[in-house]
């Protein structure tokens, strides 16, 4: 029942997007008219990620029904009108620098700001230089956009040891509390103004400077600031990495019902065994978590305090505040327990190697886990890519297999054919192979005009199937003789961006008429001249 039901249900969703403009093709393109099975545009024959539509909407209720049913439920929401699970993301907005403020520096730590007036109170050494990454500015207890400020973090389980005689310094409403580790004051300007940051996604990290940090790790063109080619770069991945149609059958066109009940087994299968979110922590504070799971002592020694953020219960399942999905236990930055495991800012830590790159980790720089590889595997920010396309796994959401991390494309490959007609995974037992591609049998068809090219003769266009008579009206060069289509099977002499048949009629000197096949030419605005006199005659 529950088969006829996705059955009846499929759509391809025409009216989405219609007549948008093409990003690609500029005016070339009359606006985007999805194509009934192709997922592309009929007029431009470009994808839908090409055109400028607003997807957050549609992609925010793929990855919700990506995520329904499984671990991560947490990052997702459930419509009220409808009941349609919807990817909430972690869009954040972090303000910057800002008037009379100061950093706390602690050493491989991310930034903390506190008013200049209340430093006073706090100790510190003049040695060492601040992390790069800009300091949030907190008030009231949280940074801009309602997120925890990292000042107001404290590991749980315990109060965070401090020197006899030293109170916790207040900046306005946010409590501090100061480790035992000597921290580097650095006053700000106080002519340096406020700057607000919004991204798109950042890490759900309990210490939104630690996802600053990572964000910054990442390639310039692909940190995913709101208005920039960074997320731009996110929203073609999203539409790229995650096909809606490897997950929905509603979303496929035209399966039966036991290509439903095969798809479906298929997506409860990768749903259970490979599907997974990264997890970004500091390798200082995951041996402290380690230790601490494995019940190999008390780390850091300080107060009982097992260096985990608010809501943080060891290496699994561990939410941030809200729930919201496996995050870090960043909020032990800056803690006595993280700092007393660091060396010196920057330098590089030969105990943690990129499991891509196999480069040492620099020291206070997070790094990216994944579950289903186990946690004694790390890669940089950058290196967390998919094996097949190199590209970063948008929102850490990744694909486990055989040692290798995948994108959801590719993971979706490595297990089923995929029609290159309608980018779909075939779930049929007969489909074709031709030109090096897998094909439905029904959507091996001519890119032009949708005929059935089984039994026909076709040419490849652009790694594109066209029938013979689309070929002629669309693709085929024009005789510079005879002025006429050069058919595709037909032998033709090329020169420069001039074509002829290879034939008496069509390649001769059109000074005297002499057939030039075999014969020294010479070509002047595509005409022919068999010598220097037939030219100066013409």
């Amino acid at each position: 029942m529950e088969i006829e039901k996705e059955v009846k249900k499929m759509t391809l969703g025409h009216e989405f997007g219609a007549g948008a403009a093409c990003l690609k093709c500029k005016d070339k393109c009359e606006g985007f008219e999805l194509h009934f099975w192709r997922k592309i545009c009929r007029n431009c024959k470009c994808g839908l990620a090409e055109h400028n539509v607003q997807m957050n909407t549609e992609e925010n209720k793929k990855v919700g029904k990506l995520f329904e049913d499984t671990k991560y439920t947490g990052l997702i929401a459930k419509l009220k009108t409808d009941g349609v699970p919807v990817y909430r993301g972690n869009a954040v907005t972090i303000t910057l620098g800002g008037p009379a403020t100061a950093q706390i520096v602690l050493p491989g730590t991310a930034h903390t700001v506190l008013p200049a007036s209340a430093t006073a109170a706090v100790p510190h050494t003049t040695t060492g230089a601040p992390s790069s990454v800009p300091p949030a500015t907190a008030t009231g207890g949280t940074a801009s956009g309602g997120l925890p400020a990292a000042s107001a973090i404290t590991p749980s389980g315990g109060a965070q040891a401090r020197p006899a005689g030293v109170a916790p310094v207040k900046a306005n409403t946010a409590s501090v509390s100061i480790s035992s580790t000597p921290a580097n004051v650095v006053p700000v300007n106080k002519e340096t103004p406020l700057q607000s940051v919004t991204y798109e996604w950042a890490p759900p990290v309990a210490n939104k400077y630690v996802a600053v940090r990572y964000i910054e790790l990442l390639p310039p063109e692909k940190r995913p600031v709101a208005g920039t080619e960074g997320a731009a770069y996110r929203r073609q991945q999203m539409a790229r990495q995650l096909p809606e149609h490897d997950q929905d059958p509603a979303k496929c066109h035209e399966l039966s019902p036991a290509e439903v009940k095969k798809m479906q087994q298929f997506v409860r299968k990768y749903k259970d065994e490979a599907l997974g979110v990264g997890d970004v922590r500091l390798p200082e504070e995951m041996v402290l978590l380690k230790a601490a799971e494995t019940g190999q002592g008390e780390p850091g020694g300080a107060g009982g305090a097992k260096a985990a953020g608010p809501g943080a219960v060891g290496l699994k399942g561990a939410t941030g505040a809200g729930g919201a999905g496996p995050v870090s236990a960043g909020g032990a930055v800056g803690t006595a327990a993280t700092a007393g495991a660091m060396a010196a800012p920057g330098a590089t830590q030969q105990s943690f190697s990129c499991r891509r790159c196999n480069q040492p980790m620099r020291v206070g720089d997070p790094a990216v886990y994944a579950e289903r590889a186990g946690y004694d595997k790390l890669w940089h920010p950058a290196c967390f890519v998919c094996c097949t396309c190199d590209e970063l796994l948008v929102d850490m959401i990744y694909f486990w297999k055989r040692g290798k991390l995948y994108c959801g494309r590719h993971y979706g490959d490595s297990e089923k054919p995929r029609c290159a007609g309608c980018d779909e995974l075939i779930f049929s037992n007969e489909y074709t192979q031709a030109e090096g591609h897998n094909w439905h049998l029904k959507h091996f068809c001519c890119f032009d005009c949708d005929l059935v090219l089984a039994g026909e003769t076709y040419v490849m266009e652009q790694d594109k199937p066209v029938c013979t008579a689309c070929y002629m009206n669309n693709y085929a060069v024009k005789c510079s003789g005879c002025g006429q289509a050069v058919e595709p099977e037909a032998q033709r002499v090329s020169y420069g961006e001039h074509h002829w048949h290879a034939a008496p009629q069509c390649f001769k000197c059109s000074g005297c008429a002499k057939v030039l096949m075999g014969q020294r030419f010479m070509a002047v605005q595509g005409r022919l001249f068999c010598s220097v006199e037939c030219k100066k005659k013409a």
